[in-house]
């Protein structure tokens, strides 16, 4: 049984250095993700085929989980130094586009923190029947690559639109149209919509995996039993896993660390053997796929 006390593995001016904000690097992190959107459409702009269509909508709906990030980052003024800048750029920057209020957001996830794995947590329905099946889990991604989960939650959007609270989302698409029409593009707009129903709530579905789906007891006070971290290649964390979002234990146990220093957190909990007899890393999102999935009575088995 592990006996390292997490004050063991991190020490307090570890933990100081941690939560030290950087203007720098959060500007960076929100550059580089609005970067690879421009690059998205610019890639599709320049050579429209349907190969650099696929290769943009795949890239967006990795951005577009990037946005939502930045946003969840900024509702736990762990981005910016600056609390108003963070709810400037989490509302306005990286919210709009997705159709995210950061104040409501923010209520809302709180509770998540506060309720993680037990029936409180408000997202506890999207991970509480893991591990599924093999079948089951491949219908899921089914729906979500045909664009029916995406579908059904655009319209969700649609029908809970109120213009008064939430102008900013149609006012980013027609300014998206609006720049892709004046570059002589307007049929690239398509592209945003598809990675939207077609790519992001699979992205989405394998990030909630991730996190809570691959947990040993969701029920436990234990972050190491109730959450997990997922170590991922580079080409994943581009379009999985952005903004340092598979580091989720990690941001479970201190939320008010800035993303950006999360894999410290992790190289330095890991090194102090503070995750040492808990199976919580997945390494890649092929090992969380491989976790999601019950193992049959076959390889029930040959484990033992």
């Amino acid at each position: 049984m592990n006996t390292v006390k997490l004050s063991d593995a991190l020490s307090k001016e570890d933990l100081r250095a941690l939560r030290e904000k950087s203007d720098l690097r959060a500007a960076a992190s929100l550059l580089w993700t609005w970067a690879l959107i421009a690059g998205a459409f610019a890639l599709f702009v320049v050579w429209p085929n349907p190969l650099t269509f696929l290769a943009g909508a795949v890239i967006l709906g990795g951005r577009q989980l990037a946005l939502g990030v930045i946003n969840h980052d900024c509702a736990h003024h762990a981005f910016f130094k600056s609390a108003k800048v963070d709810d400037f750029v989490g509302h306005w920057i990286c919210g709009a586009p997705m159709n995210i209020s950061l104040p409501a957001y923010r209520a809302y996830h709180l509770k998540h923190h506060k309720y993680a794995g037990t029936p409180d947590d408000p997202d506890i329905g999207f991970v509480k029947n893991y591990p599924v099946p093999a079948e089951s889990l491949r219908r899921k991604f089914i729906r979500d690559l045909t664009g029916q989960t995406g579908y059904r939650d655009t319209l969700r959007k649609i029908r809970n639109f109120k213009f008064a609270r939430q102008w900013q989302w149609p006012a980013f698409h027609i300014a998206l149209l609006g720049i892709l029409t004046a570059v002589g593009a307007p049929w690239a707009y398509l592209m945003w919509w598809a990675a939207e129903i077609f790519f992001y709530p699979a992205i989405v579905r394998l990030r909630q995996i991730g996190e809570h789906g691959t947990a040993k007891d969701r029920t436990s006070l234990d972050a190491r039993l109730n959450t997990g971290t997922t170590v991922a290649p580079f080409w994943q964390r581009v379009i999985l896993a952005p903004n340092d979002v598979n580091y989720h234990l990690e941001h479970h146990m201190f939320a008010s660390i800035p993303p950006y220093n999360l894999p410290r957190l992790h190289r330095t909990l890991s090194a102090g053997g503070y995750y040492d007899g808990f199976d919580c890393i997945s390494r890649g999102y092929g090992d969380v796929i491989r976790r999601a999935v019950r193992p049959d009575e076959a390889q029930m088995v040959a484990a033992e």
